[in-house]
């Protein structure tokens, strides 16, 4: 909401008060005042109370029309401090629900603010403002693209989707562990599969398209497309299998068709810990015979000027060194157009072994998968020489952690827990921190920064 219209509404709420003031003074005028004694002691305290919140109502819109759109997005922002502890009380699926439901209705700060220009890079001949993207797993069925976006993502990743709905695992599946600042999950990809999930992309693109006839766009410039097919931001669509598919490799290709046209990058995930079978497909062999029939669905579609959206794979981070090299060697072949380092991970670090949450099943994210993902994430690097781009994901929760991730071979980065936890103010922190590491170091972009400990 900008500052004009919240003058404009106030403005409307002082002038309902006043003239309802002057109806009861008319009314009244007529009628004897009743005797001292009978009139209730909390109607002074209640004439006190609702003079002094007019009055702060009052005097907090006249300044806020004082400032600049700036400043007061940050205060949006930071407002969002305050309301965010109150998702603890609720039960975690029911709290995510909530906080998908209030992004897609707009209910989140917009950011008005430019990204600092250190932060802007070109991937896949598209250009994001900044690297950081929210991972698959949060809005799994793509209801809340544009709000999301709208917080400050350089890039927004929904899915895992589906071919056929599934409500995957039994409840209760979605488990704090706040101390650590980490979450364990085993949704199994509930999913509404595909085809709804196809209907929201389509709304969504048609709406941009309309916006783009009807308003002036700058054009782009060295061949770099300026935004993605959902707006200013990046889109990427997550696909998986159902649980009970006997095909996996049709259900990929099934969601290639279907999807494709509305994503700026395709993502395979074959590493989700709570699909049973699902991780064999990382095998050298599997994953080789999957991403060629995948590459093939995708390029056998017709495609304007831009191409096929760039196609990559999730992995895990529970892999050997054989693995690694299996999946690099794949990757390299087949000509990827990138790797995501890492999923969740079923090992538990020795310092949360004792809490009884971790013994829970399934993946476990957050800060505990930080040092894990980001070394398998630099032995890819290696591995792949830095000839693909990779999206390091796992365990961020600060500028200083994307930095690192940067430096190990990312490209661009994810988080999920941490917004989980830390809600719409932490992008923008998180974004002030990364370029005051950048230029500590001597640094003029992200690119320069890419596999820094590496060399």
């Amino acid at each position: 909401m900008t500052t004009r219209v919240a003058l404009k509404l106030l403005k409307e709420h002082v002038l309902h008060k006043i003239k309802s003031g002057f109806a009861a003074s008319r009314h009244f005028s007529s009628v004897p005042p009743p005797p001292r004694s009978k009139i209730p002691q909390f109607s002074k305290k209640g004439r006190i109370l609702t003079g002094a919140t007019l009055s702060l109502l009052i005097g907090g819109g006249a300044y806020a029309s004082t400032v600049d759109e700036a400043t007061f997005c940050g205060w949006l922002f930071t407002a969002t401090k305050a309301v965010n502890p109150f998702f603890a009380f609720l039960d975690p699926e029911v709290a995510h629900r909530l906080a998908v439901s209030a992004a897609a209705r707009g209910w989140v700060p917009r950011e008005k603010r430019p990204d600092p220009s250190i932060l802007g890079l070109e991937v896949w001949g598209r250009r994001f403002s900044n690297p950081l993207g929210l991972a698959a797993g949060f809005d799994k069925n793509a209801e809340a693209v544009e709000g999301l976006l709208a917080v400050g993502f350089g890039f927004v990743e929904v899915g895992s989707v589906t071919p056929v709905p599934q409500e995957g695992n039994p409840k209760p599946r979605i488990f704090r562990l706040p101390n650590e600042g980490a979450i364990i999950n085993r949704c199994g990809f509930n999913s509404e599969g595909i085809v709804a999930v196809a209907k929201r992309l389509g709304a969504q693109h048609g709406k941009r398209k309309l916006d783009e006839t009807s308003t002036s766009s700058s054009p782009s410039s060295g061949g770099v497309t300026q935004g993605g097919k959902a707006g200013p931001g990046i889109l990427g669509v997550n696909l998986g299998k159902n649980k009970t598919s006997e095909d996996a490799d049709a259900d990929y290709v099934q969601g290639v068709h279907t999807l494709s046209q509305y994503a700026d990058y395709l993502v395979i995930n074959v590493s989700s810990p709570n699909t049973p079978g699902l991780r064999q497909l990382q095998g050298r062999k599997q994953l080789k015979d999957l991403v060629k029939k995948v590459q093939a669905a995708r390029n056998e579609m017709q495609w304007g000027e831009e191409g096929p959206p760039p196609l990559l794979v999730k992995i895990a981070p529970d892999l050997s060194k054989q693995d690694l090299e299996d999946i690099a060697a794949v990757a390299l072949a087949l000509h990827l157009d990138g790797l995501i380092i890492s999923n969740t991970t079923i090992s538990r670090p020795d310092h949360i072994r004792e809490d009884p949450v971790a013994k829970e099943s399934g993946g476990l994210s957050g800060k505990p998968l930080f040092d894990l993902s980001t070394s398998i994430l630099k032995e890819t690097y290696l591995l792949t020489k830095g000839k693909i781009p990779l999206i390091g994901c796992g365990g961020i929760s600060s500028g200083e952690d994307v930095y690192k991730k940067i430096r190990a071979g990312a490209t661009l980065v994810q988080l999920y827990t941490a917004f989980a936890y830390g809600g719409p103010a932490l992008i923008p922190q998180i974004k002030a921190e990364l370029a005051r590491c950048l230029e500590r170091d001597g640094f003029k972009s992200i690119h320069e920064a890419v596999g820094a400990d590496c060399r």
